[in-house]
């Protein structure tokens, strides 16, 4: 199988190397996972950002989250990357990472 690559979308590569090592070095190991076409250890769909898109769960010194989206050609693409504080996840995290979607199926179309 081929390795997809990966696209960071906004911000998101610089949140994620923001997260403590250890979440970091878990994060890689589930991408990489993702880009050889497997399944992460801890994920749930995410449909309230949009249609295809999950989310990574890192529970490691703390809850740390990563949405993507992988059903579209070419790649991976990363919607955003947080630690989540509090059992819901906040309004501006689903709120970014809705926008980034919206703004990537506009350029997948052209």
């Amino acid at each position: 199988m081929d390795k997809k690559e990966i696209v960071w979308l906004g911000g998101s590569f610089d949140d994620l190397r923001n997260f403590p090592q250890a979440a970091r070095k878990a994060s890689g190991q589930q991408l990489m996972l993702l880009q050889f076409g497997g399944v992460s250890a801890d994920w749930k769909p995410m449909s309230g950002v949009g249609s295809g898109v999950k989310e990574v769960r890192i529970k490691i010194g703390g809850e740390f989250r990563i949405l993507y989206v992988a059903n579209l050609e070419p790649a991976i693409f990363v919607l955003h990357a947080f630690q989540k504080k509090t059992r819901k996840t906040r309004k501006s995290d689903i709120d970014l990472a809705k926008a980034r979607f919206k703004q990537l199926k506009a350029e997948l179309k052209k």
